[in-house]
């Protein structure tokens, strides 16, 4: 692969995959003939203690008491008055973004990469950033070396200063060469063993065909920014004849016992398909695999039926993960998208009562594919019903449009065996973000796919998956041109590579706006769109924020915490050049260096923001955490998340809340602890504010 491209299946998933399954040679085909590549919720408990604050629950709260004023009823005075803006959404015309990469220093670190996230791992209250590159290449830390990874610490002066060496991140547990870091290219960042320190695991592939020295490790962090490698016999680090591709990782508390777990999603092994993981932790930096004694269990594909493949029961062809609660009920549901047209996962919590296991909703939930069934459409089925016109299914397939169709290879992205199976006519699934879109308290989900042109109208595309709010837990896919989100295309030979996504709301409007980044292929841009009404949006033109060229990859956070939302982006080198042009041109920059994007419109509104810190009983860092937020008429519902997304990302773990024209909000925060205690505040707007659970709001102290 390219240094600056997402990691796709093997070319031999074919070849060794058809002696088993049938359907698989044909899933590796898509793969890479193109080269283009309810239980009802659990209820808090509701005993209230009061200070600034209204908190109810026993279950986690280490705070409590009676010393503050003003109760529940409204600001407390020990809070300062709100900085209140005349605040205006968006309008077409005006400026949004303005590029600050050189002011950053990032010209000088040139820092490349499309593997983004925004993490604090320093514990400064500052947003960092880390970069990888992609693929398992060690970092060259010598002179003249290629590097694969910067860690960049936020210097608190708009600028970022390179520690990735320092630091510890890539050190070695095997290998001698200190120059040569650890290879890992999945990040997640979380607090393992509750000390208030950033820990972090790195996912390692293992090739069956290299002895490999390293492996997939935890790393702890240390009081002085840096970090040690966690316990060596973790069933994390993975060994011959155990198998590892990591294409994802999560951190959750799916017990809500107070002690991170670790959900990951696997990619394919010596051509096939992995069983994802949940690992249980123990609060110290110890894990345990209880995937199977959880529930989650997926079929290998040699023993899968096709109609086990229908039914989402296979192994995911992974490619990214995600994990939140979508149904409300205070257990997260466990997310793995598929590449290669597979099924996509939904595990859905089922509580306490129910030991904490899981069931597989991923057809029933709507998530594992869309409606879309109608192959006809697709050139290369065309063109096999062309050369075979009695085979099953043909009768009335017209002639492909636009391809040559001579000879049975002609048809490149087709196997009339398997191809009409429903398990065949998905989506190559990457980044799957979880956001209430619509403000109506319920989770959405925002896709990203890769689609090609001759593949026609079965193949998913990137686009909002709607929440119902059933008790079933279900979704529904207005599409495109209902949401807004439409790329326009005409005739043949566009490609779509809408693989990684990042959702803010860039005016502080009080409603999301998405950022895709479409990459890897000829003429795609990084594509902007502002949300004008529930579930609604328009398409924000490249002069208003910026064009970016095979954008790929992105991360979200203030970073100059002047109260609005920042973006980094990369740029992707898969493709350039050759045959590769658009309109004749090559439109690779000559480097993949990320630019950073300072928001210009966001801090003429109003806001509030919310750095969490769990009690006694919650992880420290508040993961799973959910927030309401009620300004005026809106409400909008956020979580802490602990990692998603295609090999990796993560967004600052501080919640960005913009509130309009409110100057005021209504806040309640519902703890990941075992009684899902609630605390309720209000907020004047215009601050960042620190909460510890069981106490009052604190002003953030960007001085300090």
């Amino acid at each position: 692969m390219s240094s600056a491209s997402s990691p796709r299946p093997p070319r031999s998933f074919l070849r060794a995959a058809r002696p088993i399954v049938a359907a698989c040679g044909a899933l590796t085909a898509v793969i890479y003939a193109a080269a283009c590549g309810s239980s009802a919720p659990e209820a808090a408990s509701t005993t209230a203690v009061t200070t600034s604050s209204t908190t109810t629950g026993s279950g986690g709260s280490g705070g409590g008491g009676g010393a503050g004023q003003g109760g529940a009823g409204g600001v407390s005075p020990d809070l300062p008055a709100a900085i209140c803006n005349k605040a205006q959404a968006w309008k077409p015309g005006t400026k949004i973004f303005e590029e600050a990469t050189t002011a950053w220093g990032l010209d000088t670190i040139q820092a490349e990469g499309v593997l983004l996230d925004a993490v604090d791992f320093d514990n400064d209250g500052w947003p960092d950033l880390v970069v990888r590159r992609g693929g398992e290449t060690p970092d060259d830390f010598a002179a003249g070396g290629v590097r694969q990874t910067w860690l960049l610490r936020n210097t608190h002066k708009g600028t970022f200063e390179d520690v990735t060496e320092k630091s510890g991140l890539r050190k070695n547990r095997t290998a001698k060469d200190d120059a040569k870091g650890r290879p890992g290219q999945v990040v997640a960042f979380g607090d393992v063993n509750n000390d208030g320190l950033i820990d972090v695991y790195t996912g390692h592939t293992d090739d069956p065909k290299v002895v490999m020295l390293e492996t997939s490790e935890l790393l702890l962090g240390k009081a002085d920014g840096t970090f040690e490698l966690g316990p060596a016999t973790s069933p994390i680090r993975k060994k011959k004849p155990e198998r590892d591709a990591p294409a994802s990782a999560s951190f959750i508390d799916f017990d809500r016992d107070g002690k991170l777990d670790l959900w990951v999603v696997e990619n394919t092994y010596n051509s096939m398909p992995l069983v994802d993981r949940l690992y249980q932790g123990d609060g110290k930096g110890g894990f345990t695999d209880v995937t199977a004694a959880k529930g989650v269990q997926s079929l290998d594909w040699s023993k899968a039926t096709v109609e086990d493949l229908n039914q989402g029961k296979g192994n995911t062809v992974g490619w990214s993960g995600n994990a939140c609660d979508l149904d409300g009920d205070g257990n997260p549901e466990l997310l793995g998208g598929s590449y290669g047209r597979a099924p996509n996962h939904l595990w859905r919590g089922k509580g306490a009562d129910n030991g904490f296991m899981y069931e597989n909703y991923s057809v029933q939930s709507g998530y594992a594919f869309d409606d879309g069934v109608d192959w006809s459409d697709n050139e290369s089925a065309r063109c096999w019903c062309t050369l075979h016109p009695d085979a099953e299914d043909c009768a009335g397939v017209p002639a492909p449009k636009y391809i040559a169709c001579k000879v049975d290879a002609d048809a490149f992205r087709w196997s009339h065996d398997s191809d009409r199976e429903p398990y065949r006519l998905g989506g190559n699934s990457a980044s799957t973000e979880c956001a209430d879109i619509d403000n109506d308290g319920h989770l959405d989900l925002v896709t990203g796919e890769i689609a090609h042109w001759d593949v026609g109208s079965s193949a998913d595309k990137a686009e909002l998956v709607r929440n119902t709010g059933a008790a079933d837990l279900t979704f529904e896919r207005p599409g495109n041109d209902v949401t807004g989100l439409a790329r326009k295309h005409t005739g043949a030979g566009w490609d779509e590579g809408l693989m990684t996504h990042s959702i803010l709301d860039f005016d502080n409007d009080g409603w999301q706006d998405i950022y895709y980044g479409d990459s890897d292929y000829p003429c795609n841009v990084g594509l902007l769109y502002h949300q004008v009404s529930p579930a609604r949006f328009e398409s924000v033109a490249a002069g208003d924020f910026f064009e970016q060229h095979r954008s790929h990859g992105s991360a979200v956070a203030d970073f100059d915490q002047d109260g609005d939302l920042d973006l980094v982006v990369g740029h992707s080198r898969m493709r350039c050049g050759g045959n590769y042009l658009c309109k004749g041109k090559d439109d690779c920059y000559a480097t993949g260096q990320v630019k950073l994007f300072e928001n210009v419109l966001g801090q003429a509104g109003n806001f509030v923001e919310l750095s969490l810190t769990g009690g006694p009983a919650t992880n420290r860092l508040a993961i799973g955490a959910r927030v309401t937020v009620k300004a005026g008429d809106v409400t909008q519902t956020k979580e802490v998340n602990g990692g998603f997304g295609l090999y990796g990302s993560q967004n600052d773990l501080t919640l960005h809340f913009g509130l309009g024209e409110a100057c005021e909000a209504e806040v309640t925060v519902r703890w990941p602890d075992a009684s899902l205690t609630t605390q309720s505040f209000k907020l004047p707007s215009g601050y960042r504010f620190t909460v510890t659970q069981g106490e009052p709001p604190r002003v953030f102290d960007k001085k300090q």
